[in-house]
């Protein structure tokens, strides 16, 4: 498959499968204010069955990696697919928010594995501008989850009730497990161990490249100000500003058409313009998106456009720089990008956690804690792109 063009099939799997996290969050989110109400459980108590789908999804990214180092791309994918199934089933039957929280944390565990393993298969298979490009393209399939799965979700609200969600979610899965059956193995023919000491010492080597760090800091950042408004854009909406969860769902989709522009830009133009210019451009944009809605929601601006405008050029930014930063992060480790993808996962998905429960207490009915954060993880980035483009290599 190491040719110019990679077969469009091929490509959608590959983008549903990075997408399967998001379709954790995405679809639920709209369910966040019903769950508290029919549970009759507070914000903080809720916005947990987010962090702790985020503890899944870090703790997936550190098993999923070295097993598909160790075993191959197809066997753990398919236990991690299964994984999912089950952990939505036993979420969809929950009768408390704890239950909810505790299935959450399995089907983290179980979507980490389409995420790691799509993004592997890229590194098996390419590097440098083509790796992504094919990252970027699959950006743009991965977007449509978070344009069309808020809305979905919204409407199966309308139709029926929360753990209708869940089941969708299984849905999804199921069909995702017999279409990878039809993968070809792409992991490299010499395995590598999964002692846990030899494990942590290629962490360890891996952490310790600085062709790994400078990307990896751009996509941490992205992931921080993407996460920030993911775990709490329903509440700042449905509840701060009293916007209905079907007007949510297609303010959520229509900040989200920012990412797609933006991974379809990146797609059409990095084997012209290069990683280095694009990854110039989208912290410069990201930072530009942050620093307007925080200005915005402390100036008091209380309508909801205040919100959604600034937010779309912030994720416009963000899909420039994911699939470049990404590409740049993995292509020195052809024989452990399992691990390396592991390592971005994680603590990006650790983050998820930390920054969800950390909104979740400071809600206060309006923009100001998530605006802030994604200002902060903006200015990181332009200031970050800036010090390593001055610093020799």
């Amino acid at each position: 498959m190491k040719n110019n063009e990679t077969p469009l099939a091929f490509t959608l799997l590959l983008g549903v499968l990075i997408a399967l996290p998001a379709l954790g969050t995405d679809l639920y989110i709209p369910a966040l204010p019903e769950v508290s109400r029919s549970l009759d459980a507070p914000v903080a108590a809720t916005q947990a069955t987010l962090t702790m789908y985020f503890v899944g999804l870090a703790g997936g990214q550190l098993i999923w990696g070295p097993l598909s180092d160790r075993y191959g791309r197809k066997p753990v994918l398919a236990a991690g697919l299964s994984t999912l199934i089950v952990s939505s089933l036993a979420a969809a039957a929950a009768s408390s928010v704890g239950a909810i929280a505790a299935a959450r944390v399995a089907q983290g565990l179980g979507a980490a594995s389409g995420a790691l393993i799509g993004r592997t298969i890229v590194r098996d298979l390419y590097a440098h501008e083509a790796a992504a490009r094919l990252l970027a393209r699959m950006t743009v399939v991965f977007s449509i989850v978070p344009v069309a799965a808020p809305l979905t979700g919204a409407l199966i609200l309308e139709a029926a009730s929360w753990p209708s969600v869940f089941i969708a979610i299984a849905l999804v899965a199921a069909i995702l497990l017999v279409a990878v059956w039809r993968l070809d193995e792409t992991a490299p023919a010499e395995r590598r161990s999964i002692h846990p000491a030899r494990i942590i010492a290629t962490f360890a080597s891996i952490l310790g490249d600085r062709r790994f760090i400078a990307p990896f800091a751009l996509i941490l950042c992205a992931q921080v100000g993407i996460l920030a408004w993911v775990s709490n854009s329903s509440f700042t909406l449905v509840r701060g500003l009293g916007v209905s969860v079907v007007a949510f769902g297609l303010m959520f989709a229509g900040v989200m058409l920012g990412q797609i522009t933006g991974a379809w830009l990146a797609s059409r133009l990095v084997m012209r313009l290069g990683m280095a210019r694009l990854l110039r451009a989208g912290t410069t944009l990201m930072m530009a998106g942050g620093v307007a809605a925080a200005a915005l929601a402390w100036s008091g601006a209380g309508h909801w456009l205040a919100v959604v405008a600034p937010f779309t050029l912030f994720l416009f930014g963000t899909a420039i720089i994911m699939p470049n930063a990404l590409a740049a992060a993995l292509t020195p480790f052809p024989h452990a990008a399992g691990s390396a993808t592991s390592l971005i996962g994680a603590i990006g998905f650790a983050s998820g956690a930390l920054i969800s429960t950390a909104l979740g207490a400071a809600f206060d009915g309006s923009a100001r804690p998530m605006a802030t954060l994604a200002a902060l993880a903006g200015l990181t980035a332009f200031a970050l792109y800036r010090w390593k483009a001055s610093t020799p290599s």
